[in-house]
């Protein structure tokens, strides 16, 4: 009800006064009360978003997560299901900016670190039920600088990335080594460098699998007193060269995958990122020992001794997948035949070897020196690697001298390489060969070949790729990236010692360490080791009988066997112990 007023009419009367109409539009006062609610509302909103804003940046400043990885300013950890840090890394080239980092989906991206423009990329992959991947990309803007990323071991056990002179398993660092090109090498020359058989991969024993991509200028280091793993991108004195028309932007590429247990993370490792061998070995080379030359005669080798070899080997009852002439058979390294001194009647003792049943395999190598035809050949036809900005052929050192060496990256090479071990086998009934070194350690620093190598452990897998067509009794001892190539790899040469530097320790880890690389044609060299002066326990003669029987019960159980020192050096026992483990590994 509208309120009421009045007016004095007169002698205290008072007479009530017409009220006013209301000005206000009756609808007008619920439409004020609904404004000022969404005003309020509005403002509450507001308020809400502002301090989300707040506690968003607030954490963004301090770290990011993207699944199970979580991103800080110095570096990431990665998480399993049940919530325990399974994976540490730093980031040893800078420390990251969050604020310029942004997230889209499955994306994070950071474009700073200490006031530089970088490109780091991580992108969570979800390829397979229950593996989860990470692929990390971390890109820098300046011309010959370094990206360096540092993995901490914590409690896990870690398996794979190379071949080592001192081989554990799982893997035991050998005290602190800076970042070195991760390259093929000859660790029994080299003792302290990465070996002939080596993968940009990793396993850990927590399920946590590592795997570089090829593309980066890859350098490795390690540090036993932490323990860690120093991953390292550089193209400044390196042997590693970006493509011509590129700066040379280093960039650390690789992927961090997770799975439930170690098998899943490596089967699904191995099915990716390995080649699968497209045949097997001969049977024979599983089933039967194979006799080499080398330990028992060294360069010594003549037609009288090989036949003298083979006599031996029936008159005590062995079998043999067949008999391997080692070095120096031939007259000059490069030559693709045999010496007429040392082996008058070549192609008579070929018959006869195999009239007695025996295949015959010989050593063959990369290189060739300037006595040789070839060598003449070589420089004629441009075969051989050159000095970098120079027409010359590289001169390089290795076991047996100095020479050239053949670039296996020119197609034209490979065919005439091919076509000369063809018409070895076709002149003496030859039925495979040993193919010797190719290791990148044996490259010069800067060389040109004819298809340029980004990376130069390349040129290691076109030489084993030469083994493909004599694959069945073919062996090697280099691999990256070769798995494909249905050839037995040969772990490096052992010496005739019980431990774990290249001696009969050595063997399980090197063996089980090649296998996990995606190499399972695998021979475990000669029983006994190599025989040589000074690297040698036991006799002078031979080596150490307990250390032979040892290495010879071992071997049994290995996909291949070989000898070189043979049983029959020591006495009767050895004798029947050597008949009774080369039946069992023949029966398995």
């Amino acid at each position: 009800m509208g309120t009421q007023t009045f007016q004095r009419r007169g002698k205290g009367e008072w007479m009530e006064k017409e009220q006013e109409p209301n000005r206000t539009p009756p609808a007008s006062q619920p439409f004020r009360l609904v404004a000022c609610a969404l005003l309020i509302m509005g403002l509450f909103l507001i308020a809400v978003a502002i301090g989300c804003c707040y506690v968003i940046r607030f954490q963004k400043t301090d770290r990011m997560k993207i699944e199970k990885l979580e991103l800080r300013k110095d570096g990431f950890t990665i998480k399993n299901q049940g919530g325990d840090i399974i994976f540490v890394l730093t980031f040893q080239s800078g420390v990251l900016d969050l604020e310029s980092c942004f997230q889209e989906k499955e994306m994070l991206t950071c474009t700073r670190a200490d006031k530089r423009k970088i490109r780091l990329i991580i992108r969570a992959i979800k390829p397979k039920r229950a593996v989860i991947c990470y692929s990390i990309s971390w890109e820098e803007l300046i011309v010959d600088t370094v990206v360096e990323h540092k993995i901490f071991w914590g409690d896990a056990h870690w398996y794979g990335g190379y071949e080592m002179s001192v081989q554990h398993w799982p893997i035991k660092l050998p005290g602190c080594q800076e970042p070195m090109p991760f390259v093929t090498s000859d660790v029994y020359s080299f003792r302290n460098s990465f070996g002939g058989v080596l993968e940009r991969y990793w396993l850990s024993s927590k399920a946590v699998a590592i795997k570089i991509n090829d593309s980066v200028p890859f350098h490795l280091g390690f540090n036993a007193t932490e323990p860690s793993l120093v991953f390292q991108a550089r193209y400044k004195d390196s042997p590693y060269g970006p493509l011509l028309e590129e700066q040379s932007f280093p960039g650390l590429y690789y992927h961090v995958c997770v799975a439930p247990d170690v098998t899943s993370a490596h089967k699904y490792m191995a099915q990716n990122y390995f080649k699968k061998p497209l045949k097997v070995p001969s049977e024979e080379m599983f089933r039967f020992p194979i006799w080499s030359t080398w330990a028992l005669y060294k360069k010594e080798i003549n037609q009288t001794k090989v036949q003298e070899f083979a006599h031996m080997i029936r008159k005590y009852g062995f079998k043999a997948s067949h008999i391997e002439i080692d070095d120096m058979y031939m007259q000059n390294y490069g030559d693709f035949d045999f010496d007429p001194l040392k082996f008058p009647r070549a192609t008579e003792m070929f018959e006869k070897l195999k009239k007695d049943g025996f295949n015959v395999t010989v050593w063959i190598h990369p290189f060739v020196h300037k006595k040789s035809p070839n060598f003449k050949v070589g420089i004629e036809k441009h075969f051989l690697v050159t000095q970098r900005k120079e027409r010359l052929p590289a001169m390089v050192k290795w076991w047996n001298g100095v020479g050239a060496i053949f670039d296996f990256t020119n197609p034209l090479v490979r065919d005439w390489f091919h076509a000369h071990l063809e018409e070895l086998c076709l002149k003496y009934g030859i039925s495979s060969f040993k193919f010797d070194a190719g290791e990148t350690c044996y490259l010069p620093k800067e060389f040109t070949t004819f298809q340029p190598l980004l990376d130069p452990s390349i040129w290691s897998r076109y030489y084993a790729e030469m083994a493909s067509p004599f694959h069945e009794l073919a062996e090697v001892r280099v691999g990256y990236q070769s798995q494909h190539i249905s050839s037995f790899v040969r772990i490096i040469d052992r010496d005739s010692v019980w431990g774990y530097e290249l001696g009969l320790k050595s063997i399980i880890p090197t063996v089980l360490n090649i296998g996990l690389l995606g190499y399972h044609f695998i021979l475990p060299d000669m029983i006994g080791g190599n025989f040589i002066p000074n690297k040698t326990e036991g006799a002078v003669d031979i080596p150490d009988r307990e250390l032979y029987i040892r290495w010879l019960e071992l071997s049994a159980f290995m996909p291949s066997m070989q000898f070189s020192i043979p049983p029959w050096l020591y006495d009767k026992e050895v004798i029947e112990i050597a008949l009774k483990f080369t039946r069992l590994h023949e029966s398995l």
